[in-house]
């Protein structure tokens, strides 16, 4: 989970403190196979409670199960 709150300050959504937008990247073989959609809404099953506790925005990346990624600077 990457919060990307500061990037959004003023926007719709956006509040002191943030925890407002969050990126989420992920590889997991229980993904393989899913449409993107299926995918989206197995993570968005899987984070009920936090997205109910306040985000407004999740951008969702699914990455095939085990590839490298480069995490950008602002983590």
């Amino acid at each position: 989970m990457i919060d990307e709150s500061d990037r959004h300050k003023g926007h719709s959504g956006s509040r002191p403190g943030g925890e407002t937008h969050f990126r989420v990247r992920i590889g997991a073989s229980e993904l393989a196979g899913k449409t993107r959609i299926a995918q989206h809404r197995a993570i968005m099953d899987a984070l009920d409670a936090e997205i109910k506790g306040g985000v407004h925005a999740l951008a969702i990346e699914v990455i095939a199960d085990g590839a490298p990624t480069v995490l950008p600077s602002r983590v």
